[in-house]
């Protein structure tokens, strides 16, 4: 965990969510800045800061995140929609805990 880590804090409870899963390793739930009508992000309760500083012992865990996004996404209603993953600062990267978007169902409202 991470003392700044605004995700690390919603793995502690400290900032609310609206959350869709949970569990001992993962979090699922909705973006407060929404791109898509559905858009949602799956967090490992572990902080990682990026893609970059995975290795063979997270290949679980991250096989774990996009397995739950097939799930999660056809349960809000999904037929198509798209994944992401920001890897570091040039790649988009704002919260720097790794985190997999969801998104779809047309333009946020």
């Amino acid at each position: 965990m991470s003392a700044d880590c605004i995700f690390c804090k919603i793995v502690a409870g400290s900032i609310p969510a609206k959350t869709l899963y949970e569990d001992d390793e993962v979090i699922a739930f909705h973006d407060i800045r929404p791109l898509a009508r559905v858009h949602f992000l799956i967090v490992p309760k572990a902080h990682i800061e990026t893609l970059k500083e995975c290795t063979a012992e997270h290949q679980a865990l991250l096989g774990k995140m996009m397995l739950l996004a097939a799930r999660l996404a056809a349960e809000q209603g999904l037929v198509g929609y798209k994944t992401v993953v920001n890897v570091g600062r040039e790649g988009g990267q704002e919260v720097f805990h790794i985190h997999l978007h969801v998104f779809g169902g047309g333009p946020a409202a």
